[in-house]
């Protein structure tokens, strides 16, 4: 039989994490606020947390006027960033969030292209989630999309430039990395909008969606090991797709597509899913995101939130909160491009000040509700010391122990 001390122990204990969680949001949104927008043509991003400068440049390898957005000078330790960018004309504009999160090392990775090619102006964005160390990210990071732009039918076959540089480049990280004992992967999420016409490639669980008169669109599928189409592909090239925490292809990795993985790239392969739209004024914001959001948050909700911001990466940074609010423990990295500023769908939607007030008070409540449950799962089923307690609730600690490192890695 417990005594009365226990039950007091774990009650103070679970009201401590919650304080904690509250805690970590206020200090999140303190370090997010520190996060200027800085009007450089170029914005550079140390992905690895040492400090990067700001700088406007352009790609001198060719006349295509190459200008490459990728992060801002990393705050609060390296654990996250933010920026924003706009076109020169107004018509085009994203903001991008990063933030380690929980875990104890960085192994998201993104980036955004602009140039013009014919005449035509491109824009190229990509969300890329590592998996077992962040090599393989980093690696899509520096040359995906270089290599896709070389590509010779890249504006005359734009989806067949995209499946072969993929496979490419997949091919050419793994002879990189034939010296290496690891075995790193990664997701490759990416959307490339030449003029008005907009490819969507998706290699993993990292996940592009679109919104149209307001309403959530996927464009992306996750490559789960259990869709009946992959589990098909998996078990007729010999491989075995088990329950292992989730649906894991061998056992060990919880996607059915990626770049890397040395060990399993007879079943995981990097051929990505490509869907085509045309956009039009109907089309309004455009999501791209790391499974740290979209394990938490809904596609709907990511709208509903993004759009109840006026700036692009004020809703990024209100995406990366949220997630990591409502419990998200991994990397956590989002892309939010505006397409159409004069969007005739704007002037239907409630006022920015009601929309933003009626969003952040549902979410708010949702974030309440998860704490509670938590707390309530905590006094039931927590063991008897309370050093040994612990919580899904983030607690706002960025460094984790080697051991929760090691298995967050694995889970992918």
């Amino acid at each position: 039989m417990l005594c009365r001390s226990y039950f007091r122990t774990v009650i103070l204990r679970a009201g401590h994490i919650c304080k904690n969680a509250e805690r970590s949001a206020v200090q999140f949104a303190v370090s997010k606020r520190s996060l200027k927008i800085v009007p450089a043509v170029r914005l550079s991003v140390n992905q690895k947390g040492t400090a990067g400068k700001t700088m406007a440049a352009t790609d001198g390898s060719s006349n295509r006027g190459l200008i490459t957005i990728t992060s801002l000078e990393k705050k609060d330790g390296g654990s996250c960033a933010s920026g924003g960018w706009k076109s020169e004309d107004g018509k085009l504009s994203c903001g991008f969030s990063s933030f380690r999160g929980k875990r104890a090392t960085m192994e998201d990775f993104f980036d955004i292209k602009t140039c013009k090619i014919d005449g035509q102006t491109v824009c190229l964005f990509g969300i890329f989630d590592g998996h077992g160390g962040s090599r393989a990210a980093e690696y899509l990071k520096q040359n995906l999309f270089n290599k896709l732009m070389d590509h010779p039918e890249f504006m005359t076959d734009t989806k067949k430039a995209i499946s072969e540089t993929y496979r490419q480049t997949d091919s050419d990280f793994l002879e990189s990395e034939k010296d290496n004992s690891g075995d790193d992967g990664s997701t490759a999420s990416t959307a490339v909008l030449v003029g008005n016409h907009l490819y969507v490639a998706n290699v993993g669980d990292s996940r592009t969606v679109i919104s149209k008169a307001g309403k959530a669109i996927a464009l992306s599928e996750d490559h789960k090991p259990n869709r009946t189409d992959e589990r098909k592909r998996i078990e007729s090239a010999g491989g075995v797709v088990m329950w292992a925490g989730t649906w894991r292809v061998g056992g060990v990795l919880a996607m059915s597509r990626a770049f890397g993985n040395r060990m399993l790239k007879q079943f995981v392969v990097a051929e990505p899913d490509i869907q085509e739209q045309e956009l039009s004024e109907e089309f309004e914001l455009l999501v791209l995101a790391s499974d740290g959001l979209w394990d938490v948050v809904s596609n709907d909700d990511v709208i509903s939130i993004a759009q109840a911001e006026l700036e692009p990466e004020a809703a990024a940074n209100k995406l990366i909160e949220t997630a990591f609010g409502c419990g998200s423990a991994d990397n956590i990295t989002c892309i939010v491009v505006k397409l159409c500023p004069n969007s005739p769908t704007e002037s239907k939607l409630p006022s920015v000040t009601e929309t933003e007030t009626e969003t952040r008070n549902q979410i708010e409540t949702e974030i309440e509700a998860k704490r509670q449950a938590a707390t309530e799962t905590e006094i039931e089923t927590h063991p008897q010391t309370e050093t040994e307690t612990k919580s899904d609730v983030p607690t706002g600690n960025v460094a984790e122990t080697k051991d929760e490192t090691q298995s967050n890695s694995e889970d992918k």
